[in-house]
């Protein structure tokens, strides 16, 4: 079985090694083994792993929520559905992020349209709208 320096971990799941650590000491990666000389000793399912961690991420995952992911993967009696409905919770939440971004862009634009964007900036309609 091939061991991976953390610096080759890090190179192969395009991360830094700090990266690596940090999810160590979240429990996401675990420790590996050490070798006589002290250094980290990885496998290639820690590159597998690591990648998973950022995709996941890249889907809006927190780090809370993929380590409950990764911990549906070998817990006993864990089914699709229960991967399932993690996913859509976690659509619901980005739809939500969505309504709340659209209705932020809404206020903007009122904001916007209020300014000339000619004036003194101490009768900026803009700022005098936010310090209300």
């Amino acid at each position: 079985m091939e061991k991976l320096t953390i610096g080759q971990l890090a190179k192969k799941a395009n991360v830094n090694r700090e990266t690596i650590r940090y999810y160590e000491r979240r429990g996401l990666i675990p420790e590996p083994p050490r070798n006589n000389s002290g250094h980290r000793e990885y496998s290639l399912e820690e590159v597998k792993r690591t990648e998973f961690i950022k995709r996941s991420q890249a889907l809006g995952f927190s780090l809370k929520e993929i380590s409950e992911l990764l911990s549906l993967r070998v817990e006993p009696g864990t089914t699709c559905a229960d991967v399932k409905a993690r996913v859509e919770t976690k659509i619901e939440d980005v739809e939500k992020k969505i309504t709340d971004l659209e209705q932020i862009r809404k206020a903007l634009l009122l904001l916007s349209k209020r300014c000339t964007g000619k004036g003194p900036v101490g009768y900026c309609p803009i700022l005098e709208e936010l310090y209300k």
